[in-house]
């Protein structure tokens, strides 16, 4: 049994670095087994240090040390203590010097992919967070930031193309049929955004023009035959520049900029600068082997990458509790360019579901931690949804508050300002306060505060003083760690909404115009009381998703059918339909429970027909539309002693209800796909996603007529979207067919794996009593490997995260699965393994035989004897 405990990292402890280093040279003599590395670091001691003639420490893991110099002599070990994970050399000279150090690593013994590993014959680098420490003894911190030059050099038959940051310089042969290449970055960066790859890969070409006039050379790598999959990426790379030049006025800095696909990889991407490493989904597509959401995918992620090159590699963090600093801002850069490629509110609704499914959970539970947590153990374990989706929100709070020219000319003052720096959150918002003249002092709760406020409304018209009274409150609940909470700034754009389906002057009592429809809750309890109001308004509250609360309204339901219809505000036409939802789905809960049959609102059925029948709407918004609250949803809703089963049970009525009512409406729809050869643009996926939309009602209401149909549709699908469509709906029925079309699916496509991993997903979807079992068996399938991540997430990360009744079965066979699969996989990868613990983090919502049941496979995991820091720190706060 582990009994130390790691050491706790903090954000009020934080000094900086006794030294800085100008340059690095690094020289790297790739093998399999035994990787030489030789670094060159010219060092300094910090300005910025208190501390005077302070030894140097340096970072190393799982590193083998070959040698130590000083300005070109070598020390012995008498001048230098060697650690577990540091080498400290007490006396160096004064001034500026040369450190060189001589390492050896095992990149193929390196499973936990943080370092050099060897991966498929490839070489490659994950070096954020603290990867760059297990390739060579360094200051491996964020705030120390240099230039590189790198010289690699490997086999040149099985290892011919030679990669790192920067421009090339050098290429040449050398003895013993090996090569070598030098490239060299002029940008100072830190450590973390080194990268390194090499292998016998493909390249794609192209080139961009910048604003400048500038061309820039682009170049994507992949395993080879995988070259007529780049297509799509190489278009969202150009179509991406091309945007941040217009949108943010940001120019690409390099000659060239390279992507690299691999096919085992720790995160989706990573935007060392000028060469991106990518797991190889989200690059490769082709209309027979990816579908519209891997194209809309692809095209996001390669934006938020490429937007990295300003926002967190030109300006990166001063300290790792700055995460979300480049992430919460790079997030919102790339959803506002989704948002311009596609349909702005479709994306808005995407981006507010992904939200409330993975970071309003995190709030809720034993993971809260504030947007810039103020402690860690390991960083790794703060990549989260609160950070990256939260982070967003927040910056999309100040643009709210701004207005669209003020916060443009801020990120202006961000960019010139601390171009080149190691910038805190503090330097971020003094420019937003800057640029506006507004004191954002009590907005900064936002960064410090875990937790999501709760807004409750009631609006009261007095029809003989023509006037209206919207009343807000707010609350946030105690969360770890901080048991007294402050009043948010919350900006919440309103509307008031008149008969005739037409926004209403916003005017106060005291005669003030609110043009911006921009109301500030400030305080516990605040009223706006609105004149000239002379008929029945109907609220439009936190239009657009404003700010990212949990908003009570009260409204009746033909206010919510009204605003269904009328509101202009398309997001806020969409959340009529989910508050109206989810309070039938409520309804359909209590009705099981009293042994009544659920019953289903008629004029919500017959608010969708219209939705579906408008010719103003656009397809993908209706598709939107037709999707209820999921069953994650209405757990997080209910807040406390959920039975999943009753969820899915009256869900799953409710669905059947609707689909029925609407059959033949649903039948026409799902018939109505786009024409002609397959197009990936938003029009043409929109129709099919409305078309598969539909098809899945109908399946809720007629599972067996539309099963053969699916099935029917599926072997004569085109390209792999309208295979995945009829998939999709089948994997969630207990019918013959859908057996049928997953055989079919696999034999097809045994030799592609990301194909495969589409295949385990579907089946990790499975429901029923023998969900985990049929998890177990797939884990024994030949083509399964714990030690592939992608394989890893597609079939536990699906089952644990998005199979509500499977995983939190009250048999607690879903949680012993995902507590083996984690022991298992952190002795290989802790990374990966701590990842997967937070699936348990909804557990305390559940009635008390499920808590009982995950709060004993916790123990097992933290009761593992050698259990990674990774691991522990997340099953520790799972179990305080």
């Amino acid at each position: 049994m582990r009994t130390e405990t790691p050491p706790t990292i903090r954000l009020k402890d934080y000094k900086p670095s006794d030294y800085l280093i100008d340059h690095v040279s690094l020289d790297v003599a790739l093998q399999p087994t035994a990787t030489g590395v030789v670094s060159i670091l010219k060092m300094r001691p910090n300005p910025a240090s208190r501390t005077v003639n302070a030894p140097v420490r340096l970072d190393g893991e799982a590193l083998e040390l070959k040698s130590v110099a000083i300005n070109g002599e070598t020390i012995g070990d008498n001048r230098y203590t060697l650690t577990e994970n540091q080498l400290i050399i007490d006396d160096v000279p004064e001034g500026q010097f040369e450190l060189t150090i001589e390492t050896q690593c095992n990149p193929d013994a390196n499973t936990a992919l943080s370092g050099l590993y060897r991966s498929n014959d490839v070489y490659c680098t994950q070096c954020e967070a603290e990867g760059f420490r297990r390739i060579t003894y360094f200051l491996d911190r964020p705030d120390v930031l240099a230039t590189y030059q790198v010289r690699v050099e490997a086999d040149r038959d099985t290892v011919p193309v030679l990669l790192a940051n920067g421009n090339p310089v050098e290429t040449g042969e050398l003895a013993d049929g090996r090569h070598f290449a030098v490239w060299q970055d002029p940008w100072p960066k830190p450590s973390y955004l080194f990268a390194l790859v090499a292998g016998d890969l493909a390249c794609v070409t192209d080139h961009f023009t910048t604003v400048s006039g500038r061309k820039v050379e682009l170049r994507i790598y992949v395993e080879q035959g995988k070259q007529d999959r780049c297509d799509w990426a190489m278009q969202s790379l150009k179509a991406s520049m091309a945007w941040d030049e217009t949108a943010f006025g940001r120019e690409y800095d390099l000659d060239i900029f390279m992507i690299v696909a691999v096919s085992d990889f720790n995160m989706g991407a990573m935007e060392n600068k000028g060469l991106n490493v990518f797991n190889d989904k989200y690059i490769l597509a082709r209309a027979d082997t990816a579908t519209d959401q891997d194209y809309v995918n692809i095209e996001a992620i390669i934006a938020h990458e490429y937007f990295h090159n300003w926002t967190g590699n030109r300006i990166t963090c001063r300290d790792w509790f700055q995460l979300c600093l480049k992430e919460g801002l790079t997030v919102f850069r790339d959803q506002e360019f989704t948002s311009d490629m596609r349909s702005r509110a479709v994306k808005r609704i995407q981006d507010v579901r992904t939200l409330r499914s993975h970071q309003f959970p995190e709030d809720a539970g034993p993971l809260a931690h504030p947007v810039r947590p103020q402690s860690y153990i390991e960083i790794n374990n703060f990549y989260t949804a609160t950070v990256y989706e939260k982070g967003a929100e927040v910056v999309r709070m100040f643009k709210t508050l701004l207005g669209a020219e003020k916060f443009a000319k801020a990120l202006n003052i961000y960019f010139d300002r601390h171009d080149g720096d190691a910038a805190t959150v503090e330097d971020f918002v003094t420019c937003m306060e800057e640029a506006s003249g507004r004191d954002l002092a009590q907005f900064f709760n936002w960064y410090n505060h875990a937790g999501t406020p709760s807004v409750n409304t009631r609006l009261d018209w007095d029809q003989a003083a023509a006037t209206a009274t919207l009343t807000v409150s707010q609350s946030l609940s105690a969360t770890p760690g901080q048991s007294e909470k402050p009043d948010m700034h919350i900006p919440l754009a309103t509307g008031l909404i008149g008969p005739d389906g037409a926004d209403m002057e916003l005017v106060l009592s005291d005669g003030q115009r609110i043009d911006s429809g921009i109301l500030e809750l400030r305080s516990a309890k605040q009223s706006w009381t609105f004149s000239g109001i002379t008929d029945r308004p109907v609220l439009s509250i936190n239009r657009g998703f404003s700010s990212p609360v949990n908003l009570t309204t009260g409204q009746r339901d033909e206010d919510l059918l009204f605003l269904m219809a009328n509101d202009h505000d398309a997001f806020n036409r969409w959340e009529a339909g989910q508050t109206l939802s989810r309070s039938i789905i409520m309804s359909a809960m209590q009705a099981i429970k009293d042994g009544d049959e659920p019953d289903v609102i008629d004029d919500y059925a017959d608010a969708l027909a219209s939705v579906l029948a408008s010719q103003e709407l656009e397809p993908a918004f209706k598709a939107q539309m037709l999707a209820l609250p999921s069953e994650a949803d209405i757990a997080n809703m209910q807040g406390r002693n959920v039975n999943p089963d009753l969820i899915q049970s009256a869900r799953d009525q409710v669905r059947k209800a609707v689909g029925g009512r609407l059959a033949e409406q649903l039948e026409s729809l799902a018939g109505d796909l786009p024409a002609g050869d397959y197009s990936p643009s938003a029009t043409a996926a929109g129709q099919r996603a409305l078309a598969y939309a539909a098809l899945s009602l109908l399946g809720a209401a007629e599972p067996a007529k539309t099963a053969a149909a699916a099935l029917s549709r599926f072997e004569a699908a085109r390209h792999m979207s309208d295979m995945m469509g009829p998939l999709n709906m089948l994997a969630g029925l207990d019918v013959a067919e859908r057996d049928q079309a997953l055989d079919m699916f696999h034999q097809r496509f045994t030799d592609d794996h990301l194909i495969v991993d589409k295949w385990f997903s579907l089946h990790a979807m499975r429901k029923g009593p023998d969900a985990a079992a049929h998890i177990r068996a797939l884990m024994q399938h030949d083509d399964f490997s714990i030690t592939r991540p992608n394989r890893v997430r597609a079939l536990i990360g699906t089952f644990a995260g998005m199979n509500q009744t499977g995983f939190n079965s009250a048999s607690g066979d879903g949680y012993d699965v995902l507590a083996e699969v984690v022991m298992a996989l952190d002795e290989r990868n802790p990374q990966v393994a701590a990842r997967m613990v937070s699936a348990f983090r909804s557990y305390q919502l559940m009635d008390r035989v499920r808590q009982d049941k995950a709060r004993t496979a916790l123990g097992l995991i933290r009761d593992k004897q050698n259990l990674s820091a990774d691991t522990l720190e997340m099953v520790s706060r799972m179990l305080d």
